[in-house]
């Protein structure tokens, strides 16, 4: 279900270093999931949080397509799980909401991630624009995606030990 988890080289080039770490973290997050059904994967950390590992893998998913796609490349997307009536919709998911749905979209969103990021160069200026109207360079949001995965694997290590015990990986 998931590519072999690596570190990479540290003699590596930069490209191949940010693309390395980036993966790492998307496969921690896989990881995390690994081996749960879907009312665990609901989960929520601790009360009053709505923190699950099914809302993690859908709000990466959305920062995927937001980051990659609608940013870099400014491709005109709708969103996948949010609405401007629920602003954190990812981290909401219905009953009607699988493991299934979420995972293959997050790998869908993963697999366009590398197909738009092969046509940029790390000095590359963004296509599409933020809410607020800036644009980026390809390496800001290689390093803004690997601090994200990165905050949001701790938030996945403490849900997941919660649930069965599970600490690592």
């Amino acid at each position: 279900m998931t590519r072999e988890r690596g570190i990479p080289s540290p003699t590596g080039d930069e490209r191949p270093l940010l693309e390395g770490w980036l993966d790492f973290h998307r496969q921690t997050l896989a990881a995390k999931c690994a081996g749960l059904d879907d009312p665990r994967l609901r989960t929520a950390a601790v009360e009053p949080s709505e923190l699950s590992l099914l809302g993690l893998v859908r709000h990466m998913a959305e920062m995927e397509r937001v980051w990659f796609r609608k940013i870099l490349a400014g491709e005109t997307l709708p969103p996948l799980y949010y609405s401007d009536a629920d602003r954190d919709g990812e981290f909401h998911p219905t009953p009607d909401d699988t493991w299934a749905e979420a995972y293959t979209t997050w790998q869908r969103e993963i697999e366009a991630a590398r197909r738009t990021t092969g046509r940029y160069g790390l000095d590359d200026l963004t296509t599409g624009k933020d809410s607020q109207g800036r644009v980026y360079r390809l390496r800001w949001i290689y390093v803004h995606m690997i601090q994200e995965y990165a905050r949001h694997n701790g938030h996945a290590d403490l849900v997941r030990e919660r649930i069965d015990g599970a600490t690592g990986t």
